[in-house]
């Protein structure tokens, strides 16, 4: 892809209304732009990481047995008022009427719709267990959005439903979610810690959450560095300091950390309030066992930009850059230009994705700037000195010295 044809606004400065380093960051590499107050458009760089992250999570979630739905953002109130959450949820459930006054929310969740879904079409147990998921946009009217993708009022979520004849099922798969989960931030580039987390009011039992340490983070988490023991400071029962519950080597800490998952057991609080039954191999009629499990797609997106940048910028991991490597020409002398095209086309042919860096406006200096602000794991510069050895120069964002290796050898090294 060439640079001269993407939508890619590069800034030097950091944006006055940012707070944190990703949103700086994503802000300047010309990833996002912000509409409203925690809503934002994702420009083709941005979204190029968001669709390599959602196939990650598709993968993932189709290995643990799930299938792909797409529900509606648009809920009638009427389910909602079917748990009583249409008076619960507050103010952060944005309320709406249609034309024949009838009411209407934008889903911050979908318990209520994949639930109803469920009630209409599974009667037995040789449905179940059932699993659905979704990667959909989501609405909370959040008091106060901010820090860019880590706190917005529209966001991209994964969020998987799953439906189990016992509670004995229910935590099985329970697991299997968390191995799952574990994979999709592993394979992002991400450290998490899996932390007990309160439970709320249509949960049999505390939680379980995603956390990555960074300073940033809005959430505390007491963690074992020894074990990965994790509570939320909201239901610690131990503090910094002491020695730690689980392992009884390590010592406890009091971290801050960005949550971007988290699996909740639900048991059968929403199968009484929508009367989800299904008949047992006795001809009996049991509530559906349900579990909940979420991902915060976009948040996921602005976590890995926290906690993997430097004073320059961003450093993706491979799995889910825009691209596999940028380009730079330097200087525009038509035999210079005539080799980087080829050094390109090759690339492309040999399957590896290349941001192409053809400005021939723009100095040495701001092509080395944006290469480092937008952080592509590897930078290929042509020059006039890698010319006359007919090689190119390659490094990788995470390294600082480069080296000259032939056009072969390149290909090699980023596939």
């Amino acid at each position: 892809m060439y640079f001269s044809k993407l939508l890619i606004p590069t800034l030097r400065e950091d944006p006055g209304e940012s707070e944190v380093i990703s949103h700086k960051l994503m802000m300047r590499a010309g990833l996002i732009r912000r509409l409203a107050a925690g809503i934002y458009n994702y420009l083709p760089l941005g979204y190029r990481v968001i669709k390599k992250v959602e196939n990650i999570i598709r993968e993932e979630m189709d290995r643990a047995g799930a299938q792909e739905v797409f529900l509606p953002m648009v809920l009638p109130a009427e389910l909602w008022q079917e748990t009583g959450r249409w008076e619960k949820y507050g103010k952060e459930l944005l309320r709406l009427k249609d034309r024949n006054d009838r009411d209407f929310c934008l889903g911050p969740t979908h318990e209520e719709v994949v639930t109803d879904i469920v009630r209409r079409e599974v009667k037995s147990y040789r449905q179940l267990p059932l699993n659905l998921y979704q990667i959909q946009t989501k609405f909370r009217d959040e008091p106060r959005a901010k820090s860019g993708l880590l706190r917005g009022r529209e966001f991209m979520m994964k969020d998987l439903y799953s439906f189990h004849a016992s509670e004995d099922d229910l935590f099985r798969y329970y697991k299997e979610v968390k191995v799952a989960y574990d994979k999709v931030f592993s394979r992002c580039g991400l450290k998490t810690f899996y932390t007990e987390a309160a439970g709320g009011d249509f949960t049999v039992s505390n939680t379980h959450e995603f956390q990555v340490e960074a300073p940033s983070g809005e959430d505390e988490v007491m963690l074992c560095r020894l074990c990965g023991f994790a509570e939320n400071q909201e239901i610690a029962k131990v503090k910094a300091g002491v020695p730690c519950p689980s392992c009884k080597s390590g010592v406890i800490e009091k971290i801050n950390a960005i949550e971007v998952g988290n699996i909740f057991p639900l048991g059968t609080k929403y199968s009484e309030a929508f009367n989800l039954r299904f008949l047992n191999q006795k001809g009996e009629k049991e509530l559906v066992v349900m579990g909940s499990y979420g991902i915060g797609v976009s948040r996921l997106m602005g976590a890995i930009v926290e906690v993997r940048s430097d004073g320059k910028g961003i450093v993706w991991p491979e799995s889910v850059a825009p691209f596999a490597a940028h380009l730079l020409v330097l200087g525009g002398d038509k035999a210079l230009q005539k080799f980087a095209e080829g050094v390109y086309d090759k690339l492309e042919k040999e399957g590896v994705s290349v941001l192409f860096d053809d400005r021939a406006d723009i100095s040495a200096g701001e092509k080395f700037a944006d290469a480092d602000l937008i952080g592509m794991p590897f930078r290929v510069v042509v020059s006039e000195k890698t010319l006359v050895q007919e090689k190119v120069e390659v490094k990788r964002r995470d390294e600082k010295e480069a080296k000259l290796v032939k056009l072969e050898e390149l290909i090699k090294v980023l596939k």
